[in-house]
């Protein structure tokens, strides 16, 4: 057996998994395209273990952790692109980068502002809302 053959179609496989994994936007594509990239990484291991005629097959072994890998891999990975969908309502991965809270969350605490402004408070201007119509100063922000 010629190694080049398999190594070419390893190649192969290895270089539309890379294309797969830089140029895909949803998660679960990225996670298939990741697996193409491990069978080629197999296809190497099992075609260079036959080339070399290895007494202990250590590159059949190796193909056999690979997989027991890729196998946990794609069982956690789904797992956390189906809770990322529920939560999100996307799996789009551009907009997972957005996991950080935004500016909103990013406010003070709330102060109990009830005896600062009973202190404070201006007669209404008899609004039905009970505003006053006029801002309160800078000060009292702080």
């Amino acid at each position: 057996m010629h190694l080049a053959y398999p190594a070419v179609l390893a190649a192969l496989l290895f270089c539309v998994g890379l294309y797969g994994v830089l140029a895909r936007r949803n998660a679960i594509l990225v996670l298939m395209s990741v697996e193409l990239m491990l069978n080629a990484v197999n296809l190497n291991l099992v075609a260079f273990d036959v080339w070399l005629r290895d007494a202990l097959h250590s590159g059949q072994a190796l193909t056999l952790f690979t997989i027991a890998i890729a196998a946990a891999e794609i069982g956690i990975g789904l797992a956390i692109v189906l809770a990322v969908y529920r939560n999100r309502g996307t799996s789009d991965i551009d907009r997972l980068r957005d996991t950080a809270e935004t500016d909103d969350a990013e406010t003070l605490p709330e102060t109990d502002t009830a005896e600062t402004d009973s202190a404070d408070a201006e007669p209404t201007s008899g609004r039905a809302d009970g505003t006053t119509g006029k801002t309160k100063k800078a000060e009292a922000t702080t």
